[in-house]
């Protein structure tokens, strides 16, 4: 049962779920909303809520939900989905129904496939690859040549198999009560909007053939591709209790080439490429790296990039939780737990750098023993972030004060903006831990 500040959070946002007792009188179970003001509503239609965040602004996102019912797929393989998303050039309205774990790594007739699978008939092998490009022999220029030509080859093979395009006007969701997700793949949202991708987990997102780079950073570094969802140039796009993970192949257990770790994640969710008008909501993001990019570089689109993350769980994040870049962006109501997690030790949370405009309140953080609120921040000394309310172990903190004071590229704490698009705000985070450990990630909506 709802606890009472639960019950108030509730009735401040959109819905409540409907109790076992509809599903008996014939509504149907798992796949019902109760929305405050409207009544029952049918979770595969549900638009999101007015003011809920940057993706409502404008005419709001309405995702599938005028689909006609010769446009409602239920989808349970890969092929399936690949079907339902259709042409990404066609935007007729379409709501898609995961049930169960699609395994992108299967071929067109079911067949598992594997690293090996998308190498053979490329020439591509691991071994070759690292006695051709060892720097003490190949030096610090970019790899070229055969063996990167063939792990080119074998890359754009497992590329065609895993990235999905989802098109304009699309819903994704997943069936409630079936453990709904997308293992292995990666969902592309670029130059689409009025998209919807709600209660689905997504793991596993692995590239099979990262790219050695020498001249990333002092010391080469292993780069890898497919986000577990990417925005490119997408407006208006809700992303709601859904879980994002490396699980079951954590980086710790990743081997080392180079003196650098064999990296095959990539980001899990990033919004870049000019990408616009995003509300991200009561997610559970976990065990991951580099995980949210907001902005694809220092000289990504201006006046785009405004993003809405709220009541999310960030917990074993390394960093970029997120990393923004130019937009506005509003984070409210998160919790953030940095206790060290499956070998996944936090550097810092939130990194405002190229004049990014953040305003962050009410989030709260729950950090272990010697651990330092001078640390939960990043800056390249342009970015901003403002707000208050923010917790750290319970105690009300001005974390942008304890970063500048241990850093000589401060932050500033005034923006060029003021939310207004702010549905659901907590004006106190005290209880975040408790509300989200039941209101967050895939398995809630019913």
């Amino acid at each position: 049962m709802a606890t009472p500040s639960h019950r108030r959070s509730l009735r401040k946002r959109r819905t409540v779920v409907v109790t076992a007792a509809v599903a008996v009188a014939g509504i149907g179970a798992g796949v019902l909303v109760m929305n405050a003001n409207a009544g029952v509503v049918d979770l595969y239609h549900q638009t999101l809520p007015a003011k809920d965040g940057w993706a409502a602004a404008g005419s709001g996102t309405t995702g599938g939900s005028k689909a006609g019912s010769a446009h409602v797929y239920t989808v349970s393989t890969r092929a399936q989905l690949v079907k339902a998303l259709g042409s990404v050039s066609d935007t007729t309205p379409r709501i898609i129904k995961v049930k169960g774990t699609i395994d992108a790594n299967t071929s067109a007739a079911g067949k598992a496939l594997t690293c090996a699978d998308y190498a053979s008939g490329t020439g591509y092998s691991l071994s070759a690859y690292l006695k051709a490009y060892a720097p003490a022999t190949w030096g610090e220029k970019a790899p070229s040549g055969t063996q990167e030509n063939a792990r080119k080859a074998a890359a754009e093979k497992q590329k065609k198999n895993i990235v999905f395009r989802v098109p304009s006007n699309t819903t994704i969701v997943g069936v409630p009560g079936t453990n709904a997700g997308i293992k292995g793949g990666s969902l592309q949202v670029q130059n689409v909007k009025n998209v919807i991708i709600r209660n689905l987990t997504f793991s596993a997102a692995e590239d099979c053939f990262p790219q050695w780079d020498p001249t990333d950073g002092s010391a080469g570094e292993w780069n890898s591709n497919y986000d577990s969802v990417t925005l490119r140039g997408a407006t208006n796009v809700w992303a709601d209790h859904n879980a994002f993970t490396d699980a079951p192949r954590f980086d710790a257990s990743l081997k080392t080439y180079f003196g650098r770790k064999y990296q095959i994640h990539d980001g899990a969710l990033d919004i870049t490429n000019g990408s616009d008008l995003v509300t991200v909501e009561r997610n559970v993001f976990d065990c991951h790296d580099k995980t949210m990019l907001i902005g694809s570089s220092d000289s990504d689109s201006t006046g785009k990039l405004r993003v809405t993350l709220h009541h999310n769980v960030w917990k074993g994040i390394v960093q970029r939780a997120p990393l923004a870049r130019i937009g506005q962006i509003h984070l409210y109501n998160n919790l953030y737990d940095t206790t060290t997690l499956n070998g996944y030790a936090p550097k810092y949370s939130i990194d405002s750098r190229a004049r990014a405009q953040v305003v962050a309140e009410h989030n709260a953080w729950k950090l272990p023993s010697g651990a330092k609120a001078a640390k939960l921040l990043s800056g390249d000394g342009t970015g901003s972030v403002a707000g208050s309310g923010n917790l750290v172990n319970g105690t009300a903190t001005d974390i942008v004060a304890a970063y500048n004071a241990a850093s000589s590229k401060k932050i500033k704490t005034t923006v060029n903006w003021t939310p207004t698009l702010t549905a659901g705000l907590q004006t106190s985070a005290k209880n975040l831990a408790a509300e989200l450990a039941k209101t967050a990630g895939p398995g809630v909506l019913s």
